[in-house]
């Protein structure tokens, strides 16, 4: 084979698989993707590529999977439309039978010319129906048309005082991070309790929705890792959010901190400005086993009725929940030898495999320590369901919004358990744009497309299931990435990468399936290069996009849009984590932090960037004023605040005032905080992921200016109901 040959195979063997060998940039030049690039990324599929063996190997396996000639695990269709079949794989006047959740039956035979596609005729029941054709069982997953939308769920909460064809108001939240909210006891990280204080007490204010940072697992025994965004697993919770004295009560609470010897240091803790993660995880596990230790001595021996709850708890978690909580034990038995490595691939190499009898033994050998960890997550479960209930009980008619990051740490739980279904040896990521040159890998993990169509999509369900199990809806981050993610080899520069294309149709469906199953919302954060039609079609399957204050200009590029001018669609915000606070971006602080850590490119020029940047907000300053005085919430006769003046106040009515069914408002802006959460492309230079709000939830309801903004947006919020048409009143779909 010549080397031409070789590569165009190669090139072939790519774009079958799924991956674009040419892309965009962000100057609209087109870029091919290397053949070694490509080749690495290949053999990281398990479709290695280095010789004329290997492709050929590597063609059938991949013509074997796509050709249609077996019918795969699991097949999407939608309520009412008609289920074509590959014609390879059914023969004509073959019989079938469907077997639907219900319980009935619909038997047929195929009637198809040979050559043609086999059509089953529309089913009208939402599910995840059996067809069984000869010996084949294949799963019918059938969809709504449509997500669970806030309209359903504010018709839900009024079932008895509105039709179907009232118009919905147009509804707001808050945005808050979890473990940034501070309640007296909570040892230095806010927790599970604090979040429902805050949802009920922002229900009481009008709030409808709390969208909270995401609760994904994180490691145990490395404390030093704390990014919500970098999880362990997307299966299961952050303990470290657990309320101690919730479940067992205040008196055993001290019981425990006093066991672990930890009432000062929790003390402390609780009063640092900045989390201090290492400190406060250790400590709050210490206690945590103390209280463990009360529960087998107590509950466990007498068999009482929280023991029952426990033990049903771990019966209904199963495989997946023993499968996590031996990662954590094993990571730290192997954290603690000499010289010993966190990521599971550098483990010996028994232990690797989730189900090799020495992973078996090490659990038997070690089950107190793993049911210490399975007990971890059930507080964990029990704090964020009882948060859901309080929010709804409260009156919010969605409650919690829970966040799904766009992947998982490679060294984590997830990627270990699942280990089948996940890309091995590469990093998810974004190629160079105009503020990364260099492109961006994140050091995550996700699903492999080819894995999700052999193994009938388990691991996305599964997961889509834990994301929905204690919440009132999900925000899906980089929501992009449905369609397309971009891979990086690990170890590779960020820009030597490839797009590889995911099934996007078959998981919108799946998704609007388990969002009626949960009467959950969804939304997508769809922030970026956005590809042409993406958003329609997020639209169609009721999906909510996002719109930022920031990024909402004008369509002359010369000023923000107006209030009524943006989606109606989409739930708008001033911002969100990765971005500047409104008080941040008036005065400049993101500009400042990004050349302090290093960020600011060089001019040409040779002027100094920071203050070119701070010229151009400047002008910015002064359009986004304009815009607000032309939306009524600012006076016309005053110039612009200076930049330590922010118009907070002025900008969350901006976007209250916007047609959107829901809008969040980040409690970083309702506090007109200077500080952002995160800043992307810093590691330790920003205190990221630490910050935590100055008073406790009990106390905060109570300060004077921040009461006022809850009623100022909420007034603001029912004045924009009279601009809501009634084509926002929209039938409920048939639903499982």
């Amino acid at each position: 084979m010549t080397t031409r040959r070789h590569h165009d195979t190669v090139v072939t063997l790519a774009s079958r698989a799924g991956f674009e060998v040419e892309w965009q940039d962000a100057h609209h030049t087109t870029q091919h993707v290397p053949e070694t690039t490509l080749a690495v990324l290949l053999e990281r599929m398990g479709l290695p590529c280095g010789n004329a063996t290997q492709i050929r190997q590597s063609s059938a396996a991949l013509e074997a999977e796509l050709s249609g000639r077996k019918l795969p695990p699991l097949m999407t269709a939608e309520v009412g439309r008609g289920i074509a079949l590959p014609a390879a794989a059914i023969k004509s006047g073959s019989h079938y039978r469907i077997e639907l959740e219900s319980g009935s039956i619909i038997d047929g035979r195929f009637t198809a010319p040979k050559g043609e596609e086999a059509l089953l005729a529309p089913i009208d029941e939402p599910g995840y129906h059996a067809l069984v054709i000869n010996e084949q069982r294949v799963t019918l997953a059938v969809a709504p048309p449509r997500c669970y939308t806030v309209a359903d769920a504010w018709r839900t909460l009024h079932d008895d005082d509105a039709g179907n064809d009232a118009p919905v108001p147009p509804l707001w939240g808050i945005a808050a991070q979890l473990y940034g909210l501070r309640r007296i006891g909570d040892g230095g990280i806010g927790d599970y309790s604090a979040l429902a204080q805050m949802a009920v007490e922002s229900a009481k204010r009008g709030a409808h929705a709390l969208a909270v940072s995401p609760t994904h697992a994180m490691f145990s025994a490395e404390p030093n890792r704390f990014s919500p965004y970098s999880p362990s697993s997307r299966l299961w919770l952050n303990v470290t959010h657990i309320d101690a004295a919730a479940v067992f009560g205040t008196d055993a609470f001290h019981a425990a901190l006093e066991a672990a010897q930890a009432a000062d240091a929790w003390s402390k803790l609780e009063d640092l400005p900045l989390i201090d993660w290492p400190n406060a995880v250790v400590l709050k596990l210490k206690v945590l086993r103390a209280l463990y230790e009360h529960f087998c001595a107590n509950d466990r021996a007498q068999n009482t009725a929280r023991a029952l709850e426990f033990h049903g708890f771990c019966e209904r978690a199963g495989r997946a929940l023993e499968d996590h909580a031996r990662f954590e034990a094993l990571q730290a038995a192997q954290l603690s030898q000499e010289g010993g490595n966190g990521h599971w691939r550098n483990w010996p190499e028994a232990l690797r495999d989730p189900r090799s009898p020495e992973v078996e033994a090490f659990a038997e050998a070690h089950r107190n320590e793993v049911d210490f960890h399975r007990f971890l997550q059930w507080l964990a479960a029990k704090g964020l369901s009882h948060a859901q209930h309080a929010s709804r009980d409260a009156g919010m008619s969605v409650g919690l919004i829970a966040d799904l990051a766009v992947g998982c740490d490679s060294a984590g739980s997830h990627a270990w358990s699942y280990r089948d279904d996940m890309l091995q040896g590469v990093s998810v990521g974004a190629p160079p744009d105009l503020f990364n040159q260099a492109g961006q890998a994140w050091g995550l993990t996700t699903f492999s497309p080819r894995a999700m169509r052999m193994q009938g999509f388990s691991a996305f369900i599964d997961m889509l299931r834990a994301a929905f199990a204690h919440a009132g809806g999900i925000r899906i981050d980089h929501i992009l990435g449905l369609r397309r993610l971009w891979l990086v080899p690990e170890g590779e520069s960020a820009r030597n990468g490839a797009y590889l294309r995911y099934p996007l149709e078959d998981l919108l469906r799946l998704i609007a399936l388990e969002s009626w199953r949960h009467r959950a919302i969804v939304i997508g954060e769809d922030l970026g290069t956005v590809p042409p039609g993406f958003r329609e079609r997020l639209e169609e399957h009721g999906i909510a996009g996002i719109r930022v204050l920031w990024f909402e200009s004008a369509h002359d590029g010369k000023g923000f849009k107006p209030p009524s001018a943006w989606d109606r669609n989409a739930v708008g915000t001033t911002t969100t984590h990765d971005l500047p606070t409104v008080a941040g971006w008036w005065r400049g602080s993101d500009i400042t932090w990004r050349n302090r850590i290093g960020q600011t490119l060089a001019r040409a020029d040779g002027r100094d960037p920071e203050e070119v940047a701070q010229q151009e907000r400047a002008k910015d300053r002064a359009l986004l004023w304009r815009a607000f005085q032309q939306a009524g919430v600012a006076a016309n006769d005053i110039p612009a605040p200076p930049p330590d003046s922010a118009p907070v106040d002025e900008a969350l009515a901006f976007v209250a005032a916007t047609p959107g069914p829901l809008v969040t408002f980040p409690l970083e802006d309702l506090l007109a905080q200077v500080e952002q959460p995160n800043l992307p492309g810093s590691i330790d230079e920003h205190p990221n992921w630490r910050r935590r709000v100055t008073l406790p939830i009990d106390e905060l309801f109570e300060d004077d200016s921040f009461c006022d903004r809850l009623l100022a947006v909420d007034r603001e919020r029912r004045a924009a109901a009279a601009s809501v048409p009634a084509s926002n009143a929209s039938s409920e779909p048939d639903t499982p």
